[in-house]
């Protein structure tokens, strides 16, 4: 049988993307929630063996992994309701602390500027108005958003149930997927799978812990309020790489002012989240999740702007996991290595255009790589 051309193949690979796109823009409320559920059945999977071996019924042991699960996500609901509620009460102190930091930024531009305190007056109305012209178009559709979350939510534990379940059936059906000769690879690509992911979310929520008993730890050390509130958003929104820790910032820096009537605590707030970001992505995090996960930075970013595109919040949560079993599948594939290489964070140390042993596909050259970024190389289960 004659070779397809190469045109053709790449052509094909293009228009499967835009597919790939195209259908999770429409069908993103059905796929997010069971990819979210299917990632969360992995981490659950050792509690669900556990109690397997304990001789618990199969649907009993699913059925406590998940209660485990929904009882901790009902403390983090807990924490931050009383959290809020604190805010809340604080909401006279807050609005005497906004008006002082804006008494002395109109001051400061008074000083700066021509503008007179009347005209800054002017334009702050004018731009409120416009804002909650905006807000008001916004909030039409709140309930929709509101009642979208809530079925996300709901559906997750039965999708996890289901999958958990009839996970033999979905390994089977994977297996009869591919031809024989080939079923070696694909268990060794689902093995490598279940490890990055498990080692990757797990390590995700050591992250989250570590960081919010740190920061938060500092921050009330040092006298700033909301400090637990400030850390444990800061510890989430990291999570979203890149983005999340600048919204971090911007979401610290606000809560400090209006918590207080100096200027001091914002610094002492953006010192502190640099110290505690320094030590995760330097010393903490590469020990935690090792060289499993290794995307380059081009395609996270990107990955996560596609991911918040087509999928909002959930997209750019799941973008990382998604991009690195991606990148699994594709260093399995002999027809689409070349895409494996793109997502990947292994950067020959010559040019391929005046190397021409950087353009090979071959092993070797792929070990000699990885050797010259300190990346262990995968080993064959």
């Amino acid at each position: 049988m004659k070779e397809m051309p190469v045109t053709v193949k790449r052509s094909i690979e293009l228009l499967g993307l835009v597919l790939i796109g195209f259908l999770l823009v429409i069908g993103k409320d059905i796929i997010m929630p069971v990819t979210m559920a299917f990632f969360i059945s992995i981490v659950l999977l050792p509690v669900y063996q556990f109690f397997l071996r304990k001789k618990f019924p199969e649907s009993l042991a699913i059925f406590l992994s998940i209660f485990f699960l929904i009882i901790l996500v009902a403390l983090l609901v807990w924490f931050f309701s009383s959290q809020i509620t604190s805010l809340v009460s604080d909401f006279p102190q807050i609005k005497k602390n906004v008006t002082t930091h804006l008494n002395s930024l109109s001051n400061w531009i008074n000083a700066k500027t021509k503008f007179s305190t009347k005209e800054q007056i002017d334009l702050i109305n004018e731009q409120s108005n416009k804002l909650l012209n905006y807000a008001a178009g916004m909030l039409s559709g709140a309930a929709g958003s509101v009642s979208s979350t809530l079925l996300f939510v709901g559906l997750l534990p039965i999708y996890i149930y289901l999958l958990l379940y009839y996970k033999n059936v979905l390994l089977r059906f994977i297996f009869l997927w591919f031809p024989e000769e080939n079923h070696e690879k694909v268990r060794e690509a689902m093995l490598e799978t279940k490890v990055i992911i498990k080692s990757y979310l797990i390590g995700l929520v050591i992250q989250i812990t570590y960081m919010t008993i740190i920061l938060g730890g500092i921050l009330l050390i040092i006298g700033i309020k909301h400090a637990l509130l400030i850390a444990v958003i800061f510890s989430f929104l990291n999570l979203i790489p890149y983005v999340g820790a600048l919204i971090g910032n911007v979401i610290g820096v606000l809560l400090t002012l209006t918590s207080s009537d100096e200027l001091w605590p914002i610094f002492a707030v953006l010192g502190t989240i640099a110290l505690v970001q320094f030590l995760d992505n330097n010393i903490l995090m590469p020990r935690i999740v090792g060289s499993k996960v290794k995307i380059n930075a081009l395609i996270t970013i990107i990955g996560v702007f596609v991911g918040g595109s087509l999928a909002g919040i959930s997209g750019m949560f799941l973008s990382l996991p998604v991009i690195a079993v991606l990148k699994i599948t594709f260093d399995r594939s002999t027809e689409l290595k070349h895409w494996g290489v793109l997502l990947g964070d292994e950067r020959p140390v010559r040019s391929p255009i005046s190397s021409p042993e950087m353009r090979s596909d071959k092993e070797e050259v792929q070990q000699k790589i990885q050797k010259d970024n300190n990346i262990e190389p995968t080993k064959k289960k």
